[in-house]
């Protein structure tokens, strides 16, 4: 599927529904130089939770630990071009009006989780869909890790398991999400696309 398939069944699928699914986005070899990055570790930093603006450490609540892509790797500037495309397409399609986008590897490690939380609230006007892509290879359902998607009733929609080369897109401000407990290493990129200026 080409590049302009994917954005037009993402831009279909976000006003039917909200959300989507996707699996074999890129290649399995462009997925596994990522995993190889994600993998280094190095540069990882403790994930925090913000409320009221101030970002703080709150193990009890998020365990992951994070990486910017900033581009200087040839795999994260193709990845963030896919992005940055996707954005485009969204601007000219549904006029969302989003100014950029961002990244960040997400390592759990055993045991670690992400609990229910919306990525943005209404009217915060900052992010506005929602991205996560899966790098992991050999991940069946007992090794844990889902991403929960609820709706707005709190009602769980979806139950997806974190394998290799599957893109999730989702309104970031209607769809609260958890990551549940990983049984082993865990591997992601979550991203989203802003309305608001890059600082």
């Amino acid at each position: 599927m080409d590049n302009e398939k994917i954005y037009a069944k993402i831009a279909d699928s976000l006003v039917k529904d909200g959300y989507l699914v996707m699996n074999d986005v890129f290649t399995k070899e462009f997925c596994n130089t990522l995993l190889d990055l994600a993998k280094d570790e190095r540069g990882f930093k403790k994930a925090g939770i913000s409320k009221d603006e101030k970002l703080h450490i709150d193990s009890t609540k998020r365990g992951d630990k994070t990486k910017w892509l900033d581009g200087s790797v040839d795999v994260e500037k193709s990845y963030l071009e896919f992005m940055n495309s996707l954005s485009e397409y969204l601007n000219r399609t549904l006029y969302l009006g989003l100014n950029y986008y961002e990244a960040h590897f997400a390592i759990y490690d055993i045991d670690e989780f992400y609990e229910k939380h919306l990525d943005a609230f209404k009217g915060s006007k900052n992010r506005v869909v929602t991205t996560v892509f899966y790098l992991n290879e050999n991940w069946n359902k007992d090794d844990g890790g889902e991403i929960v998607l609820y709706n707005e009733d709190n009602n769980v929609i979806k139950t997806l398991t974190p394998i290799s080369n599957t893109l999730v897109v989702f309104l970031s401000e209607k769809f609260p999400h958890e990551v549940l407990k990983s049984k082993k290493k865990r591997y992601s990129i979550a991203g989203w696309f802003r309305v608001d200026k890059k600082i």
